[in-house]
Formats: C-alpha cells, sequence, structure tokens
C-alpha cells in the first residue's frame, strides 16, 4: 500500500468508528430517559463489578459519563483532534462493555466466543492510535503546530 491509500484508509476507519460513537451518544444526550441502569440490567457474570452503577444514586452520575464520553470520543473521531486520547478512552469503554457482557468463554450467548464487535472496535482504536490517524485529514497535525500545545509537552503528547 502507499501512503495515500494508508492515510485514506485510516481515515475511513476513524470516520465509521466515529458514527458508532456519535449514534450511541445522539441516542443518549438527546434523551431524558436515558439511563445505564436499563444497560446494567443486562450485564452476565460481571454483576458484582457492574451492579452497583445501577443504584439509584449512582446511576445518572454515570448515565451522564457514558452519554457524553460517548460525545466526547466520537467528537476525537470525527476531527482527529486529541485523537490519541479519544481513541484509547473509546478502546477503554468497548472492554468495558466487552466485559459487562461476558459468560465465560460467551458473549452474550453461545453464538459469539470471546469475540464480539466491541473487540473488534477496540482493535481498530488501538491500530488507528498506532497509526496515528488523527493526522490522517485530523485536526491533530494543525494543532501540534500552535504555540500552546508546542510548548506544553503533556498537550503535545496527545497530538503526536
Amino acid at each position: 500500500m502507499t501512503q495515500a491509500q494508508i492515510t485514506a484508509f485510516n481515515l475511513i476507519l476513524r470516520l465509521m468508528l466515529a458514527w458508532v460513537f456519535l449514534y450511541a451518544a445522539s441516542r443518549q444526550v438527546f434523551n431524558p430517559g436515558f439511563s445505564v441502569a436499563g444497560l446494567v440490567s443486562r450485564t452476565t457474570t460481571s454483576n458484582p463489578i457492574f451492579g452497583w452503577i445501577a443504584d439509584p444514586a449512582v446511576a445518572p452520575i454515570f448515565s451522564f459519563l457514558v452519554a457524553y464520553g460517548h460525545l466526547l470520543v466520537g467528537l476525537s473521531l470525527l476531527l482527529g483532534l486529541f485523537f490519541r486520547l479519544g481513541g484509547l478512552v473509546g478502546a477503554f469503554l468497548m472492554m468495558v462493555y466487552w466485559l459487562a457482557h461476558m459468560d465465560f468463554p460467551y458473549i452474550e450467548g453461545p453464538q459469539n466466543l470471546l469475540i464480539d464487535y466491541h473487540v473488534i472496535y477496540a482493535t481498530v482504536l488501538v491500530f488507528l492510535v498506532l497509526n496515528r490517524a488523527g493526522h490522517s485529514y485530523g485536526l491533530d497535525a494543525m494543532a501540534g503546530k500552535f504555540g500552546f500545545v508546542a510548548n506544553r509537552p503533556w498537550l503535545q503528547s496527545l497530538v503526536t
């Protein structure tokens, strides 16, 4: 593959995953009745870990974090801005969702043995982070040149 083909492939994958997160966010952020309690009620073997999230005192906090986490990850992927952070947070979320539905060795029933779409999304996100996909027609390359970012190593590490 040429560098131009790799760049185009990175962009296509990045935009496809941005759609996944932004669509989820649109169904959560704009739905006043959205709550993680309903999602957590469907977890399987990991109930001791995830069950407390459904507590009425905690669920609104996690509902906010999930909805706006999806929105921020989706925007990061779409714009290619702070892609390293957005991609890794997205991969982490996918693996948490995978663990929540694990009924070892199956995921949500015997049709999925260990691997489901959460693992595939997480793997593609890590692949894109390693390929610096935020630089594939994204804003990371441009942001790294601004003095404000260039003079702050912790910000520079998010865009390079």
